[in-house]
């Protein structure tokens, strides 16, 4: 394993502003420096006076059920939706503390990537606090899922986190199948995986339009594919350019390492996955926690 690092918190606040994919709502999403051991919070700044407590831990015991997206909810009631990316921000620049004034539920979307928070995160600076951080190891092998979705923690392989991840849509989609492996460190996250942008099938985001959500969203928000391909023009994104030949793969590392922020420390294991989404990376977030009981939380420095 890597040597003990100290904490991080921002060296000033950091803000990004957007619309969310769901609701189309603006929203004001502002990073904040926090003390050492605090852990990262949501604050609905909008139900400040309103709510007795408007703050939400990221913490996997607060999770809801919902469909693409990881949701949380605090003690007092107050909700935050399609974390997932500004999560995966702070964990892959190595972030430990860090409040999140926002004043909507849902996060924005930006262009689809977590690279606008990034971007913001890096224009504010990085501040070492005098902390240890306190890593969750991964010892033996834990597994959610089934056959045809899953996801796994290993020992590590390597000083941190290293994360597998293959993709099938199968080979008559636009999308196909997809493999990558990745060390998360932070230049790998900011250059190789913060910018991979959301993906959706056409049939996807028409079921969902049908629905009422989304209509806002164009295929410069996010990459739209088409659900058959038979020709190489038929298997890029529609009206849109890819980043990375293998962008989808990319985005869905991205999640896992937003999903697994909801351990509330780092993770040092190798996690292989295939075909999981947000609800099985919470999973194996609930099981690698339980099996810590002892070590939920940063322990405050004195």
């Amino acid at each position: 394993m890597s040597p003990p690092r100290l904490q991080r918190t921002l060296a000033r606040p950091a803000l990004v502003v957007g619309r969310g994919y769901w609701t189309g709502r603006e929203v004001r999403v502002e990073f904040r420096p926090a003390p050492a051991g605090s852990g990262v919070t949501f604050v609905r700044d909008d139900l400040v006076g309103e709510l007795a407590d408007p703050r939400i831990p990221v913490a996997v015991s607060l999770r809801q059920p919902a469909a693409r997206r990881t949701v949380l909810r605090g003690a007092g009631g107050a909700e935050v939706a399609m974390i997932e990316h500004v999560v995966a921000t702070l964990a892959g620049l190595s972030i430990d503390n860090c409040e999140i004034g926002v004043d909507a539920a849902e996060m924005p979307g930006c262009d689809g990537s977590a690279a606008p928070f990034v971007a913001a995160i890096d224009a504010a600076g990085i501040y070492e606090q005098k902390a240890i951080a306190d890593p969750l190891v991964v010892h033996r092998p834990v597994r959610c899922g089934d056959r045809d979705s899953w996801i796994e923690a290993r020992p590590p392989m390597g000083p941190g986190l290293t994360i597998e991840y293959r993709l099938d849509y199968g080979p008559q989609s636009a999308i196909g199948r997809q493999w990558q492996v990745v060390e998360v460190d932070e230049e790998t996250f900011r250059f190789e995986i913060a910018p991979a942008r959301t993906f959706i099938l056409e049939s996807e985001a028409a079921a969902l339009r049908a629905q009422g959500l989304g209509s806002h969203v164009s295929t410069n928000d996010l990459l739209i594919f088409r659900d058959q391909a038979t020709t190489d023009a038929e298997r890029l994104p529609i009206d849109n350019d890819l980043r990375y030949a293998d962008e989808c793969v990319r985005h869905k590392i991205l999640d896992v390492v937003g999903d697994l922020a909801l351990a509330g420390r780092p993770i040092i294991g190798h996690i292989v996955a295939f075909c999981s989404g947000h609800r099985l990376n919470g999973d194996l977030v609930e099981a690698l926690v339980t099996s810590h009981p002892d070590r939920l939380q940063y322990r405050r420095s004195a």
